[in-house]
């Protein structure tokens, strides 16, 4: 199985910064997509950013020009870099990855424990 390990959060200020990283490890055969989404409480769990195994990103619209993902293959890691957060982005964030096993075994989503984070003054 593959398990991922979220860190870096805690209370930051608006106007701050905050880095968000996401560790993969385990049984792993490939990752294609690691992204990471967040849940406000009494909202839906929503997609912030995603990377493919190649470099591509998505950011959502409410956050780009703040939030930037970036990956590091060889170590199976994530990271959301957090410029200017805002109190609307406070929540429990997770990482997400999808992920195989083994070439035999089909792609899975892994998931986090979550991670808080509070953006306060």
């Amino acid at each position: 199985q593959v398990q991922l390990v979220e860190s870096g959060g805690g209370l930051v200020q608006p106007g701050g910064s905050l880095r968000l990283s996401c560790a993969a490890s385990g049984t792993i055969f490939s990752i294609n997509t690691m992204g990471w989404y967040r849940q406000a409480p009494g909202k839906d769990r929503e997609l912030v950013a995603s990377i493919t195994g190649g470099g591509s990103t998505y950011v959502a619209p409410s956050v780009k020009g703040r939030f930037t993902i970036s990956r590091d293959n060889a170590k199976n890691t994530v990271n959301l870099q957090m410029n200017s957060p805002k109190p609307e982005d406070t929540a429990v964030y997770y990482c997400n990855a999808d992920a195989r096993i083994s070439r035999f075994n089909s792609w899975t989503a892994y998931w986090g424990q979550g991670t808080q984070v509070t953006v306060s003054s």
